[in-house]
């Protein structure tokens, strides 16, 4: 081990040698590359990564902001450009930047400009070459001086209507006495205030009718601001007029109609009706109900023109599966003293039916297997975009290394169900609250086969479920019903000996391999401050939230005391003749990315999960009972092999089952590199366990206890690859324990010496970790 890191070592520190020298035949005569850009600022108010945006020419790339790789790739290339691998060397790694003289003079005019225009009118920028040999440092030094300060401000409106409005909003306003003058806060106002107009009728307002008039004290840095309504024109030539406020006379749906000019629908052209106001025109027949597009329409005939309610329609008609695609635009017709806009909203609809199949490969530590299902999805099944999903899933495993079973595989048959609603499907709700909420709601049923050499296992499951999005950063969901029912018809007589064993030393486990119906409630908060997707990183600082809470049981447990008082058995009550499980559990997520440029991230992630049985259980069903190691947690440990606590468990491959706890915690940073192409790396730290909240007495070191969890913390490191195929992330990571709480001595601390075979392990997923 160590003469291979010796060798990967060597040939990494060659392989940046002879790039410092190879680079060299890339250079022109009396050229140099520019190897740093750095930016300088006397005033705190003025921070050198806000004028990162205004660097026309950067160095070349570092991997881990560290290492110029991608050039060293390049370098290594040779002056032949026909030769296939001089090609090759050249596309994965990265051209060197030439320092480009125009493009800095170029960076320091506009990063001057944009320090002055924040309000330090005499600011100016000194730029500075740092040559040695064939190389350059550019260095930018802000020096701001005095900034100009507003010190009154007018408003020069000359229309009494937006004037009135402009003073019913004006503690929004973004302009105060004593603010610096700042010309990028000056243009918020405007748009903030034509946004404001839009919302109140004024359809052709923009916010270059706004202008601000700015006089300066002689000998001073004081100014004197007004703020000017210029009046309507279209045309240069066109007598000016005031600003008009429209109202919406019509709103049209073509449906399934092609037209470029709404002046060209004619009634009678096609077939029409009206509802709750609308007007519908369409082909012998609308494929969608009348009372789903008025739910989704928040323009409304006799309503002022608002640019919120176009955007909220655009918004709720883009839920809709069945859709294609949607348009709006409007037709104009002013009056002498009325202003009237008819909407014409054109729906072109996607397909109805489609069929898919899949074929996937599977790999459970180290057994491979085989899957394949076939899903069918119909988006409109009752003409309001309801989505109704049927799948059928089959998957063989070998399983290799388990003891006493000569028939090594796993077959599993899988059938699932689903209806969507795009809209909170519940009685007594007025249409105006489900226009507000963009809700989904949803019933699933599945029924799940599974054979083991060990065992058989049947799980079947019905949830009613809703989703509903605010903003576009805070999902919620709420899940009214679910229940899971869990039935084993045959166990080995290996299993239950072992089952049987194990009662001697962890009495809990079988619970986890009998009959038991789980009926649960839960709720789970997400948020993310980018609005991303949760497979991409963010381009820009941000964080994301989740929390969870659900129970199980409480009820039934409520009605089985009043029914029957105590158990039939002794031990729990039942519900058709099956232990229902009982149980409260919480989890939360917290991750953080701070950028470091455009191709460096660093990703801090905390995970702490808490699960309590009580009342008719004395152990939380198996499905729900927390584990640690794998791709999303401690990369160091293969899935479900770590923990609780300071647990180590034996060789026996079935005890995976004895490596969960009641409790978790996962502690996660990560750095975030684009490497070349559509790769992108990551180095990590990972740190976390799970524990017990009641002893077992085969666990003690299981046991959580506030003195000692944080010394049986297991920490790993690594590496990782990431291929961004733009809809699919694939992920690979490379773990290496660091510290391991299952060993004591010299063996706790594998970072100093490292065993291959003992403390490697590879993931493959898909998506980031957090």
């Amino acid at each position: 081990m160590r003469k291979i890191k010796c060798c990967f070592t060597g040939l990494f520190l060659s392989a940046l040698l002879f790039s410092g020298c190879s680079v060299s035949k890339f250079i022109p005569e009396g050229h140099y590359l520019l190897d740093d850009v750095k930016i300088e600022s006397d005033n705190r108010e003025v921070k050198p990564s806000q004028m990162n945006a205004y660097v026309r020419q950067t160095p070349n790339a570092k991997w881990f902001s560290l290492f110029k790789l991608p050039l060293a790739i390049y370098s290594a290339s040779g002056r032949d450009s026909t030769k296939w691998m001089n090609r090759f060397l050249r596309k994965i790694g990265e051209a060197p930047r030439i320092y480009d003289p125009e493009l800095s003079e170029e960076t320091r005019q506009q990063i001057e400009q944009a320090v002055q225009n924040m309000g330090y009118m005499g600011a100016r920028v000194e730029l500075s070459e740092h040559k040695k040999n064939d190389r350059l440092k550019a260095r930018y030094r802000i020096f701001t001086g005095e900034p100009y300060i507003v010190e009154h401000i007018a408003y020069d409106i000359n229309d009494y209507k937006i004037d009135d409005y402009m003073l019913a909003d004006s503690a929004h306003t973004l302009l105060h006495p004593g603010m610096r003058f700042d010309v990028n806060q000056l243009d918020a106002e405007r748009q903030r205030i034509t946004r404001y107009l839009q919302d109140h009728g004024y359809y052709r307002f923009n916010k270059d009718f706004i202008t601000y008039q700015a006089d300066t004290m002689l000998n001073t840095r004081k100014v004197d601001l007004t703020m000017q309504l210029m009046p309507y024109q279209r045309k240069k030539e066109d007598e000016p007029t005031p600003h008009r406020q429209y109202v919406v006379r019509e709103v049209n749906y073509l449906i399934d109609v092609e037209e470029s000019d709404p002046a060209s629908i004619l009634p009678q052209d096609y077939d029409s009706l009206t509802y709750k106001g609308l007007n519908l025109y369409f082909n012998k027949k609308p494929f969608l109900r009348p009372s789903v597009l008025a739910d989704n329409t928040f323009l409304r005939p006799g309503r002022q023109y608002r640019s919120r309610d176009v955007q909220n329609t655009y918004s709720a008609l883009g839920r809709l599966n069945i859709l294609k695609y949607s348009n709006i635009r409007f037709r104009e017709e002013v009056r002498e003293d009325s202003a009237y806009l008819d909407a014409f909203i054109t729906l072109s609809r996607n397909k109805n039916k489609s069929l898919a199949f899949e074929i996937e490969g599977t790999n459970s530590a180290g057994d491979l297997g085989a899957a394949a299902s076939v899903a069918y999805t119909h988006r409109n099944l009752f003409r309001g975009s309801e989505t109704f999903t049927a799948k059928v899933r089959g998957a063989y495993e070998a399983i290799t290394g388990l003891e006493g079973y000569a028939n090594n595989n796993y077959m599993e048959y899988a059938v699932e169900t689903g209806l969507s609603f795009p809209e909170f499907m519940f009685p007594f709700l007025s249409s105006d609250f489900k226009r507000r909420i963009r809700a989904t709601s949803e019933v699933t049923a599945k029924f799940n086969w599974q054979v083991r050499p060990e065992f058989e296992r049947t799980v079947a499951s019905a949830g009613w479920s809703y989703r509903w999005t605010r903003r576009q950063k805070a999902n919620h969901r709420f899940d009214v019903l679910d229940v899971n029912y869990i039935y084993m018809p045959y166990r080995s007589e290996t299993f239950k000996d072992y089952l049987d064993v194990m009662d001697e030393i962890n009495p809990l486990l079988r619970y986890s391999y009998e009959d038991l119906m789980i009926v649960r409630m839960g709720y789970t908060y997400t948020y993310n401050s980018a609005g991303a997707a949760a497979l991409k990183t963010s381009r820009r600082n941000s964080y994301s939230i989740r929390f969870n809470i659900e129970e199980a049981g409480n009820l039934l447990y409520v009605f089985s005391k009043m029914v029957h008082g105590h158990p039939q058995n002794g031990e729990a009550f039942q519900m058709a003749n099956i232990n229902f499980a009982q149980y409260v559990k919480a989890d939360f997520d917290y991750a953080k990315n701070f950028m470091i440029d455009e191709r460096n991230s660093l990703v801090f992630h905390v995970g702490l999960g808490l699960a309590y049985p009580y009342g008719n259980s004395k152990s939380l069903p198996f499905e729900k009972l927390y584990f640690s190691g794998g791709a999303n947690s401690v990369r160091g440990w293969s899935v479900r092999s770590l923990g609780p606590g300071g647990y180590r468990g034996s060789d026996n491959s079935l005890d995976y089952v004895n490596h969960t706890g009641d409790m978790k915690l996962d502690l996660n940073l990560e750095y975030r590199t684009h490497l070349f192409w559509k790769l992108n790396g990551a180095a990590f730290i990972d740190a976390g366990n799970v524990w017990n909240i009641r002893n077992r007495e085969n666990q003690p070191e299981g046991l959580f206890r506030f003195n000692r969890f944080y010394k049986q913390l297991a920490v790993a490191y690594g590496l990782g690859i990431r291929f961004d195929l733009d809809f699919l992330i694939l992920r690979f990571d490379s773990g290496m324990k660091a510290i391991n709480p299952m060993y004591t001595g010299k063996d706790r601390f594998p970072i100093i010496s490292p065993k291959f075979s003992r403390d490697f392990a590879f993931h493959f997923a898909v998506g980031y970790p957090f």
